[in-house]
């Protein structure tokens, strides 16, 4: 694979790869459950009432983290694992999925001010998070890593005592980090794609978030490699207002069709399995489960 090296525009290269060949194997995918032409009715004044009333849902994912959010550069079209779980909420409910750009700062108020329905943006269930908002079933299952350049002395999160290492404010790597290598300089920006362009360029030693989103970081540039094993386990869930059970267990029910169905490992091959050549099951892990993992820290 060629170095292909930072510009502003750097998802371009990368997100094409992802859009090219997702597009070639397009034909080997599921279809969705048949449509009988009846729009599944719920009751007057739930979620679900009101989204079809207006005929949309607007859904917040990552614009710029391959393979679970990006802009495709040749149609403009939000694309992803996300994006695809996204749809198939939205079709459940008969109505046009809106994806509107989430970052990982501003997730939750999102849904607290009602500018997002439904988040979908590589969102760790943490029980901090879920004293604010409501969470879905784990729909996947990633792991934390450090990437580093290929000729870096780093060979894991025990070797970044003293380093700078970069990750996204607002996510779960500022604790994590904090926990496993306290002795770490903390570089946090808004984007991962402003990390992917510091440590392309020396001014960071390292990245650290989830392996899924790291492998598109490689991908795009392959004087990159991931170092070491994991050291978390980040279980991801869909976002919803606080309170709204109908909503929730109307998601959880897409969630785990999307499971039982085949769909999700049609769409993990998609974006995820021909890039790694790994293939990992569909997660079988409660939100209970989800929320044991991350003991409450600090609002709750």
């Amino acid at each position: 694979m060629a170095h292909v090296r930072w510009s502003r525009r750097w998802p371009v290269v990368l997100v094409s790869v992802f859009a090219l060949v997702a597009a070639a194997c397009g034909e080997d995918e599921p279809e969705p459950p048949a449509d009988d032409g009846q729009m599944q009715e719920f009751p007057a004044g739930s979620t679900m009432a009101e989204l079809q009333e207006a005929g949309e849902i607007t859904i917040g994912v990552k614009y710029d983290v391959p393979p679970f959010g990006f802009r495709n550069p040749q149609t403009d079209a939000i694309e992803g694992f996300d994006v695809d779980l996204g749809q198939a909420i939205a079709d459940e409910l008969g109505v046009e999925p809106n994806f509107i750009e989430a970052i990982s700062d501003n997730r939750i108020p999102f849904l607290v001010d009602g500018t997002a329905d439904l988040i979908l943006s590589t969102m760790t269930i943490t029980t901090d998070r879920d004293a604010e908002i409501d969470f879905s079933i784990p729909y996947y299952i990633a792991e934390g890593r450090v990437l580093a350049p290929v000729d870096s002395d780093i060979t894991g999160v025990e070797d970044l005592a003293g380093k700078t290492v970069c990750t996204a404010t607002g996510s779960t790597y500022e604790e994590n980090l904090k926990e496993n290598a306290p002795e770490a300089k903390l570089r946090l920006v808004d984007t991962y794609s402003e990390c992917f362009e510091l440590v392309q360029t020396g001014a960071v030693d390292a990245v650290s978030t989830d392996d899924v989103i790291l492998t598109g970081m490689i991908i795009q540039d392959d004087t990159l490699e991931l170092k070491g094993e994991g050291y978390t386990v980040e279980p991801y869930g869909a976002g919803i207002a606080e309170g709204d059970t109908d909503f929730k267990e109307f998601v959880d029910g897409v969630i785990q069709a999307f499971i039982d169905d085949g769909r999700w490992d049609a769409t993990y091959q998609k974006w995820i399995g021909q890039y790694t050549g790994e293939t990992d099951p569909a997660p079988t892990m409660t939100l209970e489960e989800a929320l044991e993992l991350r003991p409450c820290e600090e609002t709750c």
